[in-house]
């Protein structure tokens, strides 16, 4: 457990918001967006979908004004399990704070049980905000349907690889035809998107994204890579030098066990970047 602690130190930035905040003032002196996101999910108490609430509520008016007020939230720490209409009512009144100080809120997806869900919360608020985005998880069999929809609603996409462990029939299993995946549906959201973000550690996915842009005349301006705190940090700045716009996901909070956790667990891969990254990768 203290092994996991000490780690967990290098890839989440404290357990109080203004803990993230100095981490997203320090990003921003290296021309360094960040999206700030309180670490907890699966709520089933009203009251705390009321605090997770007020904490994004809170973390919004926190943020000063010359760093981007952007964060993430999950919509089962929303209440979303709770009752549909709750979760909605919570979502919106960040939607509102975030409205009134020009912040941007994106809807994390979470497992695949909550996926139909989480779109369809987002596209009822999509009807009233502009101001909100979405995740889709490439691994899943259903996501090129949902970047398709995405493109023609003008949506705006964070595109990962899924971080959940989900059965074949739900999700790829192979890593080379999630890569395969993740490239199709991001060359789409680049050549059509409103404003993607590619999110990936993955150095064959970050190269074949740049190439991809050059090859079909892509500005730089259109789209912007994400990572995540402490890991590939030097990558972050050899993106912005070469002129692209880079975000980097501030995670806080007492709940990182299972944030932390699920991120080694479930590939491989990541394990072997987190080691890298110990060594300054």
């Amino acid at each position: 457990m203290k092994a996991l602690t000490f780690l967990a130190r290098r890839f989440v930035a404290g357990t109080d918001p203004k803990d993230a905040v100095w981490a997203g003032e320090r990003l921003a002196e290296r021309g360094i967006k960040a999206t700030f996101d309180k670490l907890g999910e699966d709520v089933l108490d009203r009251a705390a979908a009321l605090r997770a609430s007020e904490a994004a509520k809170e973390l919004l008016r926190l943020v000063p004004g010359h760093i981007e007020r952007n964060i993430s939230i999950k919509m089962s720490s929303m209440g979303q399990e709770i009752s549909r209409e709750f979760c909605l009512e919570n979502t919106a009144g960040i939607l509102d704070v975030a409205r009134e100080t020009g912040g941007f809120v994106r809807l994390d997806m979470e497992g695949s049980r909550l996926t139909q869900d989480t779109i369809g919360i987002f596209r009822e608020l999509r009807e009233r905000y502009d101001n909100v985005g979405l995740v889709l998880q490439a691994a899943l069999h259903r996501t090129p349907t949902d970047v398709e929809e995405a493109v023609a609603r003008g949506d705006r996409v964070r595109l990962c690889k899924g971080a959940y462990r989900e059965p074949p029939e739900v999700a790829l299993q192979d890593m080379a035809a999630i890569r395969e995946a993740f490239r199709s549906c991001a060359h789409r959201l680049l050549e059509a998107g409103n404003y993607p973000a590619i999110a990936s550690h993955d150095e064959s996915l970050i190269r074949d994204t740049i190439e991809h842009a050059r090859a079909r005349g892509v500005e730089a301006s259109r789209f912007e890579f994400q990572m995540l705190y402490g890991l590939r940090r030097r990558r972050w700045g050899e993106l912005v030098a070469a002129g692209y716009n880079v975000r980097v996901y501030v995670p806080y909070g007492t709940h990182w066990l299972p944030y932390f956790y699920r991120r080694l667990r479930e590939r491989k891969e990541n394990v072997l970047v987190v080691l890298k990254n110990l060594f300054g990768g």
